[in-house]
């Protein structure tokens, strides 16, 4: 079994999410908020201890034609600082809207406030990316 860690990425917030490939199961797990658009880097370090993942996976945005959005050297530049600071293998995977599928399951199916989907919809979009990412492992 490897624990593996998923981010969802943003300027502001990223959402993390942890699951292992045994279970195949990922579960939301904290929103590191960004301040002044320096990365919470001292949340992130607690969460590497505290669950010390054999992968990371961080969820990578394009447009719809596969060139690179505003955000996606963004992405790029925090997976590469993630392996970096932390000597773990990091792999980018699509993420293909997965904080819009975060916000329309919360919104639509469980009646979360405006004010809580703010707060939670990063480590559920994480948390879709990292499901995705196992499931593909699982069939491949």
């Amino acid at each position: 079994m490897a624990i593996c860690l998923g981010f969802d990425y943003g300027v502001k917030k990223i959402g993390v999410a942890v699951g292992d490939t045994e279970t195949n199961i990922a579960n939301a797990i904290a929103t590191v908020r960004a301040v002044r658009q320096k990365t919470g880097w001292d949340e992130i370090t607690k969460l590497i201890e505290t669950w010390q993942p054999k992968k990371m996976v961080v969820g990578i945005s394009r447009q719809e034609d596969g060139s690179d959005n505003e955000v996606t050297p963004k992405m790029i530049r925090f997976s590469r600082q993630l392996e970096g600071r932390y000597q773990c293998p990091v792999e980018l995977f699509d993420e293909a809207l997965t904080t819009f599928e975060a916000k329309q399951m919360l919104f639509d199916e469980v009646g979360v406030s405006a004010d809580k989907l703010w707060e939670v919809q990063d480590e559920l979009a994480a948390q879709l990316i990292l499901q995705s990412w196992l499931n593909n492992k699982a069939i491949g």
